[in-house]
């Protein structure tokens, strides 16, 4: 079966998880209503559905293909690019000067998550120009924004992020890759790259990398790394394409999946040096660069709730077809049931439902945070904005991308034996989305980076402001006193307790004994992810009890709370005490 986008439980989420509404009256999207949204979600559904989902097996099985230096990707692939770009699609969230729509990342979100849904490899080329956009437009000087930004917002040409190499993977300590000064304000740029998204193929007639690199004499570790603007094709003064710049494709990735993405190693400087310009300040481009990548880790997520949405879809339409058994209460020798009405199935269909709604609740929540921390009027909050989208964000990258996995081999379970071979298509969602769990750091370092650098924003006070904002969730699913939640307030309460627990510990922690922090980092932010998306989830039902889709948002939350939401108290252990079992553990792996 193909990808039909959930609009209506995406407007749902958007509107009474995320805040879209408030959004809206609060005057910080001027822009937008409530029925401009629906009709911007209508037509993406549209060009998801009919262009894009019919690739997607065509990209699996054909592959992007490299020969003489020169990459080709899948039948199909440019034609639909071009027609995507050329609706607009691209410019959605770009900033107006340069040709941007300059709608809000909360709508830009969803229409992200389709995109993936229907062609996961074609969707990761526009996501990484997204990122070159933003980082770009905070950062570059003038000349360079004229020169590129409306070539790239009007998706005439990609933008990539270069940071990986051969001995430099997370650690960007170990990066070589060198840039000397030429003169004249440009740098020739030197050195090679592995893991390069899109870094070369047919779409578009220029590329536009984004390069780390170091100066001759910059300082050691992270703090000597600068980020320079690095072309495919040089532009001249006129805007048109000049020489080709000094790098290449030498070679890309024949991968376990995301077949038709080109994932490219690039050689810079074989006849001297590539020429770039600096973007940013020189030893700063770190800096610079997370303002792509922290793009980048919400986008991933929402990778994770695309790929777990489409691997859904595609085991209900199964579990509707296929027939095995008959139904408990059938009566004796009726015909074989849909596997559907085995209670096991509805299970498993159940956890695939629940656990994909819950990612695109907080996947949702961090790109309204982002529309704020951009778009209030006042600092406050904007910095309080700041602060919640950047506690959320490595919780949503990784519990995002993580379901994505556990429901795509759900999904290959419903469909038995004809899950594992190939022909059906549910291998596939398997296979595309184990990517994501690594790239854009590891869901590992998602954790570190939410224990160490997130938990003590404002002295802890930002992940207080969550841990109520759940509390009052649960108050109100208390109030309501609706038979359809069962035990949905205790269960959240719990984990909404268990959450809070496990933070004081982990920030009371944090300066006496690192190691036991880090020890428990992972299951922190599952513990955390549970208790947001389960609250979450509870909030959209509460609001929609009275609407056509009530029933199935209610059922939906009280799976969630009372199913998955009940591994809360167990996390906490592991947070708190699990630390003793892992450092003994050192001696199993000792020489």
């Amino acid at each position: 079966m193909s990808y039909r986008a959930p609009v209506e439980d995406m407007l749902a989420t958007m509107r009474h998880v995320a805040g879209l509404d408030r959004l809206i009256a609060d005057g910080l999207a001027p822009e937008l209503d409530g029925d401009m949204a629906q009709a911007v979600l209508d037509e993406a559904a549209k060009f998801a559905g009919d262009m894009l989902a019919p690739l997607n097996r065509v990209g699996d099985k054909h592959g992007s293909v490299l020969k003489d230096g020169v990459v080709t990707t899948p039948p199909g692939w440019k034609d639909a690019y071009t027609a995507w770009a050329g609706a607009g699609w691209n410019a959605l969230p770009a900033p107006p000067e340069h040709g941007g729509q300059g709608l809000p990342a909360l709508l830009q979100s969803a229409c992200i998550e389709m995109w993936n849904s229907a062609a996961f490899a074609f969707a990761l080329g526009p996501l990484l120009t997204v990122g070159a956009i933003e980082a770009l437009h905070a950062h570059g000087s003038e000349h360079l924004k004229e020169t590129y930004l409306p070539k790239l917002v009007s998706g005439e040409w990609m933008g990539t992020m270069n940071l990986t190499e051969p001995q430099a993977g997370s650690d960007l300590n170990a990066l070589r890759a060198k840039a000397e000064p030429v003169g004249d304000g440009t740098y020739k740029i030197t050195g090679q790259k592995i893991y390069i998204t899109y870094g070369e193929h047919d779409l578009t007639e220029n590329i536009v990398h984004l390069v780390l690199a170091r100066l001759p004499d910059a300082p050691a570790g992270t703090r000597g790394i600068s980020l320079f603007l690095v072309p495919k094709y040089l532009v001249n003064g006129d805007g048109s394409l000049g020489a080709h710049n000094d790098l290449r494709c030498s070679g890309i990735e024949h991968k376990l999946g995301i077949h038709a993405s080109p994932t490219c190693s690039m050689a810079y400087g074989d006849k001297g040096g590539a020429i770039g310009w600096l973007i940013g300040e020189e030893n700063r481009g770190l800096a610079c660069m997370f303002t792509m990548m922290n793009n980048a880790r919400l986008n991933v997520a929402l990778q994770g709730v695309a790929i777990a949405e489409r691997a859904y879809q595609q085991a209900l339409y199964f579990a509707r077809e296929r027939r095995q058994g008959t139904a408990l209460d059938a009566p004796k020798g009726a015909p074989m049931s849909p596997i559907l009405v085995h209670p096991d199935v509805r299970r498993m269909l159940m956890e695939m439902r629940a656990k994909t709604q819950g990612a695109r609740a907080i996947a949702y929540q961090v790109a309204e945070a982002l529309d704020r921390s951009h778009r209030a009027g006042d600092a406050a909050a904007r910095k309080a904005a700041a602060e919640r989208a950047a506690i959320l964000t490595p919780v949503a990258k990784a519990y995002a991308t993580d379901i994505g996995v556990e429901v795509a081999s759900t999904g290959i379970q419903i469909h038995g034996g004809m899950g594992y071979v190939e022909e059906t298509g549910a291998a596939q969602h398997l296979r595309d989305a184990r990517i994501a769990t690594i790239y854009e750091g590891t869901n590992g370092i998602q954790a570190i980076d939410l224990v160490l650098r997130k938990l003590p924003l404002s002295g802890g006070q930002a992940v207080a402001d969550l841990i109520g904002e759940m509390r009052g969730v649960v108050a109100q699913v208390k109030a309501a006193n609706t038979p359809g939640f069962g035990h949905s307030a205790v269960r959240l309460a719990a984990a909404v307790d268990a959450l809070e627990r496990a933070t004081r510990w982990m920030l009371a922690t944090m300066g006496s004994d690192q190691g036991a922090v880090l020890a428990g980092a992972t299951p922190y932010l599952k513990l955390f992810a549970l208790a947001q998306g389960g609250t979450g989830l509870a909030r959209k039902a509460l609001a929609t009890r009275t609407e056509a889709q009530g029933t199935d948002d209610l059922a939906t939350a009280r799976f969630f709370a009372e199913i998955l939401v009940t591994e809360a108290p167990a996390l906490e252990l592991a947070v708190t005490e699990g630390a003793g079992a892992i450092a003994d553990a050192a001696a199993v792996f000792a020489a």
